[in-house]
């Protein structure tokens, strides 16, 4: 496997960022000391301003997910990915004017108050649960991905670069709070589209030029955007891109403690809508990047795969490969490339970090030791970030053991985001949903959403939906011929797209169904929990 060691200039942007990454979290840690209540450290006191809270957002979105595993999964399946920039501003336009206003006028400190609010004590358990449960599935794909990077371009340890960087992001994240992630968020940023951009650039110019990159996307299948048949068993296709990423991204958006916090620590609900339109703008541009970096790879490697020829292990490790070899005349570039992708990880994680311990505070231990004191409120805000950065760094010793990252990725937040879609659908949208319905519609869609995507999963690591690749430019190639043994299941068969999606509906039809069984004439529903024009339609 491909291997070089950094340069001394390289190891400088590399642990130059990582040492700023500290320096923002003492700073905060110092400058708000004495005053750091649990408003200061989740909300940072609620005066944000629109610019650091938008590149928070954006950098709290791209992940070493993003970066490396999406060129990945482009260069094995093709491009239709790209069609997740029309679906997330669908998802913006949603959020903008239905659940922001509606969450903005509520100013919770978790979301998931809402639940309480609108149902009960059990159903606010459940979703914060979820959410909770979200970050400890999510994180040490998003830690483990960039330590593999690393790991493949140096002689670092990856398990040694797991723990130590787990370490530093859970002490600056601890001691900072609030804005230190977003003032770290904000550093990091500027790494990843740095590094974005060098790849892009330097890439495409290795391969012979954008145009080139294009013609043999062509010629190999991997462009095959106007793929309009309505059929739920094609994997990446128009339609399920389209639908399925509009509700994944709603789900991401607008029921997400991280997001919605971070929306909340702007002072009005408008600056907080400009926010979210930088945001919007913001992934679309890495979106498409991601995906012409993808093409990148497949025209240096169409005739001569470095996983069939054993260069690699992983497809995850395909592009740090690719960096590794077009930066040999490149001084830098790695470090560039290492930073970039480490930036992406170190910013979704502490958003996080910082986030769960919120909801977890909030929802589990305030409402049964109300005696807390305020200057005890933070130390403990404190305390529940480390143990949640412990509990991730261990998991993320595992996740060499998954298969495609990026599919299992958003599997997984699928799990969790449908059953959560769908009780904020039936929350906001349906008056005579109660929360037995809500309650029993959320563990339905769970089991029934887990049984879906552990088998489709399954498949997915056999390749049984890859398009074809091939060695025959590599010397001393052999021919490899991929046995199908059985045909999966229907609804294993069925895009990882429309995940989230099948699990809302499950939550929403045995939701409604519990509840026009179990109906509490008692219970009135304050029309301030719901969208005012659905509550007009279904009242």
């Amino acid at each position: 496997m491909s291997q070089l060691t950094f340069s001394w200039f390289d190891y400088a942007l590399f642990f130059g960022m990582l040492a700023l990454s500290v320096i923002i979290g003492i700073y905060f840690g110092f400058v708000d000391r004495g005053k750091q209540t649990k408003k200061e450290y989740v909300l940072g006191g609620k005066n944000m301003d629109v610019l650091p809270i938008s590149v928070s957002l954006i950098a709290s979105q791209i992940s070493g997910i993003t970066l490396l595993s999406v060129p990945a999964d482009i260069y094995k399946y093709g491009s239709n990915y790209i069609w997740l920039c029309l679906s997330i501003p669908i998802a913006c336009v949603i959020h903008n004017y239905i659940f922001l206003p509606l969450f903005f006028q509520l100013q919770l400190t978790s979301i998931y108050e809402y639940l309480s609010l609108r149902f009960d004590k059990r159903v606010e358990l459940i979703g914060s649960f979820l959410f909770i449960l979200s970050t400890f599935l999510h994180n040490p794909i998003v830690i483990y991905i960039p330590a593999l990077a690393l790991a493949q371009a140096t002689d670092i340890g990856l398990y040694s670069t797991i723990i130590s960087v787990c370490i530093i992001c859970t002490f600056y994240t601890t001691v900072g709070g609030f804005k230190a992630v977003v003032w770290t968020d904000v550093l990091q940023c500027i790494g990843m589209f740095g590094s974005i951009g060098a790849v892009v650039y330097l890439g495409a110019k290795s391969v012979g030029g954008f145009s080139e990159v294009f013609r043999t996307a062509l010629r190999g299948d991997r462009m095959d955007l106007f793929e309009l048949k309505i059929d739920p068993m094609v994997r990446d296709g128009f339609w399920p891109v389209i639908v399925g990423g509009s509700i994944q991204y709603v789900t991401y958006i607008c029921f997400n403690q991280g997001y919605m916090q971070k929306f909340l620590a702007i002072r009005t609900l408008q600056k907080a809508k400009r926010a979210l339109l930088i945001y919007c703008i913001g992934v679309i541009g890495t979106i498409a990047a991601s995906v012409l970096t993808g093409n990148i790879l497949y025209t240096k490697y169409y005739d001569c795969d470095p996983f069939l020829t054993k260069k690699i292990k992983r497809s995850d490790q395909l592009l740090p490969h690719f960096v590794i070899e077009i930066s040999k005349n490149l001084p830098g570039l790695p470090g560039i490339f290492i930073a970039g992708v480490f930036s992406a990880a170190l910013s979704t994680f502490s958003a996080s970090l910082n986030t769960a311990a919120s909801a977890i505070y909030q929802d589990f231990i305030l409402p049964y030791s109300s005696s807390i004191g305020k200057e005890r409120e933070s130390v403990i805000l404190k305390i529940i970030v480390i143990i949640c950065g412990v509990i991730c760094t261990v998991l993320a010793l595992f996740v060499n053991k998954v298969s495609g990252v990026l599919s299992f990725s958003i599997a997984l937040n699928s799990i969790v985001g449908g059953p959560l879609l769908g009780i904020f659908i039936l929350g906001t949208m349906f008056p005579s949903a109660n929360s037995k319905g809500a309650f029993y519609g959320c563990i339905s869609g769970l089991i029934f959403l887990s049984w879906i995507v552990i088998g489709n999963q399954w498949y997915l690591s056999q390749d049984v939906f890859a398009k074809p690749i091939s060695a025959s430019a590599c010397s001393n190639s052999s021919t490899v011929t991929k046995v199908i043994r059985e045909v999966p299941f229907v609804l294993y068969r069925i895009s990882f797209w429309y995940n989230t999606l099948i699990g809302s509906i499950v939550v929403i039809v045995v939701g409604l169904a519990v509840s026009s069984f179990t109906k509490d004439q008692s219970r009135l529903v304050n029309s301030s929990l719901l969208y005012n024009i659905k509550y007009k339609l279904f009242k």
